[in-house]
């Protein structure tokens, strides 16, 4: 499709949405709507993952999207012109005055339109610029994700040898995921640490993600971390599903809290430690469902990944990756990192 044909498109679109606004009526063609339905890994302007998750209930669309980091959140609306699925999602632009202090908080709207070709989509996304002067528009991509197969039988599935991650010596076998961020990482007292240290009055200073070299499918993960009060980090599983680390002791259950599949699936049950000690994970990943075992309680039992978190290295679920340690927050230890792959 020509950039002229698209920009037609884009301005039916904003006619319709436009309409929606002003309580217009509006006429929406029936047909091919429903074949945006299930959930897509998006590859974001700037090569970042996303992912869109679409559904229908009661003749009623809606969505949820994943945009870069952060958090899975509720899109403002779904609506579709002619074969093309129209999506709106809401953003905080903060207006600072001469002293950077916020002095007012702006919404601004974002309109992102899809074509599916295939089990792809090619998408457009139209940003305000956040100066009012203009549109910003860019192009990027995704893919279909295939639905989930059933809960796997964990009882047989079989598992290889033991592959000891962490040597407890030294960052053998490790990098940074940014090369050219902070590294706070070391070995220290059979401990892989990371200690992210910022300088007062110093502009703030990132750090760097911390990967292992080898890549992997499915498998157990097994390890033990030391979070700090007011602690936070991550154990991303193959460098696309965050497990998080929190200091979350005493908190309500949620996703953000420790042990959860970070803005997707909540702890069952509550079994953190108060912060300052060390704490056990048993993380099996097996057919895109994960099961957490929290020391020694399980609070996630073999439940459904439906894509990406915030902070993943790619959103293809089907891709091998690495398992990675987020580093660009608070301080962190970990001992005793073995993974054990699943033998096909």
């Amino acid at each position: 499709m020509t950039r002229t044909r698209r920009s037609d498109r884009l301005s039916r679109s904003l006619a319709l949405l436009t309409g929606a606004v002003l309580g217009l009526p509006l006429v929406l063609p029936a047909g091919a709507a429903d074949q945006f339905v299930g959930h897509w890994a998006l590859t974001i302007p700037g090569g970042g993952a996303g992912w869109l998750g679409v559904t229908k209930e009661n003749g009623y669309y809606d969505g949820r999207i994943l945009w870069g980091g952060g958090s899975v959140v509720p899109v403002s609306s779904v609506f579709f012109d002619e074969d093309a699925l129209c999506v709106t999602r809401t953003r905080d632009v903060r207006r600072k005055d001469a002293n950077d202090k916020v002095v007012r908080t702006q919404q601004f709207t974002d309109l992102l339109m899809a074509r599916r070709e295939g089990d792809h989509l090619s998408l457009i996304l139209m940003s305000p610029r956040e100066n009012g002067q203009g549109i910003q528009r860019a192009e990027f991509t995704g893919k279909w994700i295939p639905p989930l197969p059933p809960k796997p039988d964990l009882t047989q599935v079989r598992f290889g040898e033991a592959v000891v991650l962490f040597n407890g010596k030294d960052l053998t076998g490790w990098r940074l995921v940014e090369p050219r961020a902070a590294n706070g990482w070391s070995a220290q007292d059979g401990s892989l640490i990371n200690r992210p240290v910022q300088e007062e009055g110093k502009p703030r200073k990132h750090y760097g993600n911390l990967r292992t070299e080898r890549e992997f499918e499915d498998f157990n993960l097994t390890l033990e971390v030391n979070v700090p009060k007011r602690g936070n980090s991550g154990i991303y599983l193959r460098g696309i599903y965050e497990i998080q680390v929190s200091d979350s002791h005493g908190r309500p259950l949620d996703s953000h809290n420790m042990g959860g599949v970070y803005s997707r699936i909540a702890p069952s049950v509550n079994a953190e430690k108060p912060a300052g000690e060390w704490q056990t994970f048993d993380i099996t990943l097996v057919d895109r469902h994960v099961t957490v075992i929290l020391n020694g309680r399980k609070i996630i039992d073999n439940q459904p990944l439906l894509g990406c978190t915030g902070g993943a290295l790619w959103s293809d679920p089907f891709r091998p990756g690495p398992i990675y340690l987020q580093g660009d927050h608070e301080a962190v230890d970990y001992r005793n990192i073995v993974l054990r792959p699943v033998v096909k």
